[in-house]
């Protein structure tokens, strides 16, 4: 670190973040718009800071936003507390925007497109929150959506959020356990579902799924049926449609809520237990997305913003975010690589996309298959691609500038639903460098710990962040005293949050993740990441996908570190066996070549993509599958009985 730089701001160019350093100036902040100098007062005075960024986006509230940072404890910061805003209302003042504008982009593969001017936005919402009232729903009253990334799971979530409800939402692809292990815990009195989805060329009805997920839903009082798969399918007869939801018009009126009032509920992926309910308030949600999107992806009202996610995923939540800053935003359910890898990046050309985001997984398939985006598509709208949900090694860097463009800001970013945000990202000020995340995010505090607790520069340590972030959850769903949220993220540093990433940060202020450090790899003393290894084994044209693991000696030998991997149709695997072997050897070091290698018909995922290094590893080690991971959270989940018989007998 630091490596080659592949994109290096334009010069002339006057991003939104030179305009937010002369607001920050105003309270205290360094002259210029040196964004290392930036950052470094975003997190000493975050009092200042976080009121810079409250009246640069001019936020609508009630009370006064004289003081940010009443109390500073980790965890227990209060922030704002003279202040009432709703984060609906600061969704549907769409800056910038004319009524007839088209702010949302809603495109499917089980229906036509369905575009909502700024006009029609306010309207369908107004009417949701009319249909919710009657329905009898007021502040804190849960209302979950169980229907993918579609305008109306949007038009729900503003509704709710506009009178002081508690929106959850799960993706349809989910399976019902998964679901109910979720929803149990909130106890929702509003259910919107639908009747199934299109993935790809495949139709997949929910009708016998949303039964079961309403029969151990006993506080629903309300279920409204959307038909969606097939428009003409009927209602249950105690159901509601969604059209009888916005049968009547209403003005648009908000509820201006505490700072720290709910607005919706996320989940924990669920993989290794019951998923935790991860409470986010109205505030730090809009500060911090307005704060993301506008200053870090430059967003604004000549945007058209894009990022592949579904509703079981803390991205779709940023995304809609994007109106905040006056953006279009594009909505997309269905299969992204339907009908061919290229599909994606064809809708950029014909929606004339801005700012892409994808995962890096998605971006590696790509590179991997030979796609040449800039050759299928006009690309030429494009000036940001966002990257996360992995890190993005080196060659995937440099696939991005060969393949997709060379003017284009390729933003690698990680984060968590923990924040619905990022910590480490890029900035329209900042260069690219080759497989490195450009900065530490303005207002976190993002630091690297040595196992003593001591801060660490240039070596690999834990992510940890030491002061507060707005984002931080308001708490968990019915954890009362605060006891689970406390052993979630403050027992290994008390004041300290610890996130579980491993993370190095350079002399320059340049980061890269490595993976999850509750999914070590030790051999000899020497702490390895797991991203290193997939970036070398999914290099070879043979290889579909990588998991690795290292099972410790209990009698304090080195253990035995394991590759599991799937691979193409036709390959030999005992001649992949070497090749893995010697490319680990050669581009990393011996100690990263595995002591056993098996090859699977395929690998557990989570329904966001990620790899399952952590519930793999507890069933090698005995855990019983049921109790390793839930099956309807995952991808796969035949894959567990295959793991678990390379258990030793």
């Amino acid at each position: 670190m630091t490596g080659e730089v592949l994109w290096s701001p334009p010069e002339g160019t006057r991003p939104r973040l030179h305009d937010f350093a002369r607001t920050a100036e105003m309270f205290g902040g360094p002259s210029g718009t040196d964004y290392d100098d930036l950052w470094a007062w975003s997190v000493e005075d975050l009092d200042a800071f976080w009121r810079a960024v409250w009246a640069h986006f001019d936020v609508p509230a009630d009370g006064e936003a004289t003081t940010a940072l009443a109390d500073a404890s980790m965890p227990g910061a209060s922030w704002f507390p003279g202040a009432q805003l709703n984060y609906a209302e600061i969704m549907l003042r769409l800056p910038g925007r004319a009524d007839d504008d088209v702010v949302v982009v809603s495109r499917s593969q089980s229906r036509d497109d369905v575009r909502l001017t700024a006009a029609e936005l306010r309207d369908q919402v107004a009417r949701a929150r009319a249909g919710l009232l009657r329905a009898g729903v007021g502040p804190g009253d849960r209302v979950a959506a169980y229907s993918p990334n579609i305008a109306e799971t949007l038009v729900l979530l503003l509704g709710a959020a506009s009178l002081g409800a508690v929106f959850s939402s799960c993706a349809p692809e989910f399976g019902t356990q998964s679901v109910i292990d979720r929803w149990q815990q909130i106890e929702p009195t509003v259910l919107l579902a639908v009747d199934g989805y299109r993935y790809g060329t495949k139709a997949v009805e929910r009708h016998e799924e949303v039964a079961t997920i309403r029969a151990a839903l006993p506080s629903v009082q309300t279920f409204v049926h959307l038909p969606y798969l097939d428009p003409h399918s009927p209602a249950p007869t105690d159901a509601v449609t969604w059209s009888d939801l916005l049968a009547e018009p209403a003005p648009i009126t908000f509820d201006r809520v505490p700072f720290d009032a709910p607005l919706y509920v996320l989940f924990s992926s669920g993989t290794t237990g019951l998923p935790k309910p991860i409470v986010h308030g109205h505030g730090g949600i809009a500060l911090e997305h307005l704060k993301s999107l506008g200053l870090h992806l430059d967003l604004g009202p000549d945007d058209t913003f894009f990022w592949f996610s579904t509703t079981g995923w803390m991205m779709w939540n940023l995304l809609v975010s994007g109106l905040a800053v006056g953006s279009t935003i594009v909505l997309l359910d269905g299969h992204p690589a339907h009908p061919d890898l290229g599909a994606l990046w064809r809708m950029a050309d014909e929606l004339g996309v801005t700012y892409f985001g994808t995962s890096a997984p998605f971006l590696l398939q790509c590179r991997k298959e030979g796609l040449v985006p800039r050759d299928v598509a006009d690309l030429s709208a494009l000036r940001g691609l966002g990257s996360t949900g992995a890190p993005l090694p080196v060659e995937g860097f440099r696939w991005v500038y060969e393949a997709v463009g060379t003017e284009l800001q390729l933003s690698s970013t990680s984060g968590g639903t923990d924040v619905c945000s990022s910590f480490v990202g890029a900035a329209p000020t900042v260069p690219v460098y080759a497989g490195e995340i450009s900065r530490r995010c303005l207002g976190c505090a993002v630091d690297a710990y040595d196992e003593s607790g001591a801060s660490v520069v240039g070596a690999l340590g834990e992510l940890v962040v030491t002061r507060p972030m707005p984002s931080m959850p308001v708490g968990f769903w019915g954890d009362d005293d605060g006891s689970r949220y406390r052993a979630a993220y403050f027992e290994d540093f008390p004041g300290v949050w610890r996130h579980g990433d491993w993370i190095t940060i350079s002399d320059e202020g340049t980061c890269t993740i490595t993976g999850r450090s509750d999914a070590t790899l030790n051999r000899g003393g020497v702490r390895l990441g797991t991203s290193e290894f997939y970036t070398v084994v999914e290099a070879l044209p043979e290889v579909t996908d990588s998991l690795v693991v290292h099972l410790e000696d209990s009698e304090g030998g080195a253990g035995d570190l394991l590759l599991l991997v799937t691979l193409t149709h036709g390959a030999d695997a005992d001649a992949v066996r070497k090749q893995v072997a010697a490319a680990l050897r050669s581009k990393l070091s011996p100690r990263h070549v595995p002591d056993q290698m098996h090859v699977l018909s395929t690998l557990p995922r989570t329904l966001s993509g990620k790899k399952l290094e952590v519930p793999v590893k507890k069933i090698l080690q005995g855990t019983p599958v049921e109790q390793a991971a839930a099956k309807g959270a995952i991808t796969n989940p035949e894959s567990l009985a295959e793991i678990a018989a390379l258990r030793p007998s």
